[in-house]
């Protein structure tokens, strides 16, 4: 049986006519960027998120770079991140001529370390002490929360303005200081990604920034308006970072439907980990599951380690079970990054989480009998 990574045709098969509509009022309107589609998408993710305001982007990356620009993100600062995500985090900080500090991840979630954290804020590396830490840029990996207690307190402490990369986690629940929050809505700005494969996606690029700070929010309707207001006046340089209406019309039809997909997801999660419970399958931590929360996990990816990964994933390809690595090369070892002074084994539970990760088909319309097949193929491909 094949089975594929991501399918999206079946959940689009479910909600075709009400895209169609929203689409077609579009199309009537012919007010295809920005404008009151875009407005009401913003209020609606605003209100899912747990924030006062939301900025329509044109992608998850622009989202990045408009609310480090926003920040005041520059030269001669340092962005704290996660070495282990997409180079979309530090591609964005490293185009502003800011320096991505990297600090190692969680072994259980791979999500930043907050103790590696602290001891790069407390002792820098020799070749960045002249840097100014800036901000502090929490990746919520793979549709999971970072530790935001420690982290926010460690910005708190080093005045350092926190940007939560939440492009993989939208809907994804912590409990902070007592009450539970979304990701994106616990430090200054968050920034989504919708590109398709998202657990809410659209039909191409889009994305968002939400905050609670007015004075973000308009610094962010400038900046992704090439820093206009009003027309044709430039108080700074922006970029053109706007939204189109038609992502939003797409978006708007899905987002109610995104908590019961969210649900699907998780029952898929609980029945890989039961399967892989005991084997040479390692399943993902749901660090928060026992916290009261119903969204601790939205698993945009449902990624699992294996022993020998580059051959279980070969095996799993001659099956036509659809696999990924996410991701097989670490930020701070990638070429672009060697001016960086990085070495191999600086940050090693990065490093060794890309050698042993591999992301399995989750979304919410697989059938039982293709995620059994999964399960065996993969039990099969470990033991061999």
């Amino acid at each position: 049986m094949k089975v594929p990574l991501l399918d999206l045709k079946p959940q689009y098969a479910g909600i075709r006519e009400e895209v169609r509509q929203a689409l077609d009022a579009v199309c009537d309107s012919q007010h295809f960027i920005l404008g009151p589609v875009v407005e009401g998408l913003e209020r609606d993710i605003a209100t899912y998120c747990g924030a006062t305001a939301g900025v329509g982007i044109s992608s998850g990356t622009d989202a990045l770079l408009a609310a480090l620009m926003a920040a005041g993100v520059g030269p001669g600062d340092a962005v704290i991140t996660s070495p282990y995500t997409f180079f979309a985090t530090a591609g964005c900080i490293a185009r502003l001529g800011a320096t991505p500090w990297f600090a190692d991840v969680d072994p259980e979630t791979l999500n930043l370390d907050p103790k590696r954290v602290k001891a790069l804020l407390e002792s820098p590396p020799a070749r960045y002490k002249k840097l100014r830490p800036k901000v502090l840029l929490p990746v919520h990996l793979f549709g999971q929360c970072a530790d935001m207690t420690p982290l926010m307190e460690l910005a708190r402490v080093h005045e350092l303005m926190v940007i939560e990369d939440a492009a993989q986690a939208i809907g994804s629940e912590y409990r902070l200081a007592g009450a539970v929050r979304r990701a994106g809505a616990m430090g200054a700005m968050g920034c989504y990604s919708f590109f398709p494969s998202k657990n809410l996606g659209g039909f191409g690029d889009g994305g968002m920034v939400v905050t609670s700070d007015p004075a973000l929010a308009e610094s962010l309707r400038r900046i992704r308006n090439h820093g206009m207001h009003p027309k044709y006046y430039h108080s700074m340089v922006g970029g053109n970072f706007r939204l189109d209406a038609i992502q939003a019309a797409v978006l708007r039809v899905k987002l109610p439907h995104l908590d019961a997909w969210h649900a699907a997801r998780r029952r898929h999660a609980a029945r890989y980990d039961a399967a892989f419970a005991g084997r040479a399958v390692t399943p993902p931590t749901a660090a928060y599951r026992a916290d009261g929360m119903t969204h601790h996990h939205i698993y945009n990816q449902y990624v699992v380690r294996v022993p020998n990964r580059d051959a279980v994933r070969e095996r799993m390809n001659q099956a036509e079970i659809g696999c990924e690595v996410y991701y097989p090369v670490p930020l701070h070892l990638q070429a672009c990054f060697k001016d960086l002074g990085y070495r191999q084994g600086d940050f090693p539970v990065s490093e060794q989480a890309a050698l042993e990760t591999l992301a399995l088909p989750v979304y919410p319309e697989l059938t039982e009998a293709m995620q059994d097949e999964v399960i065996r193929v993969l039990l099969s491909a470990v033991s061999a």
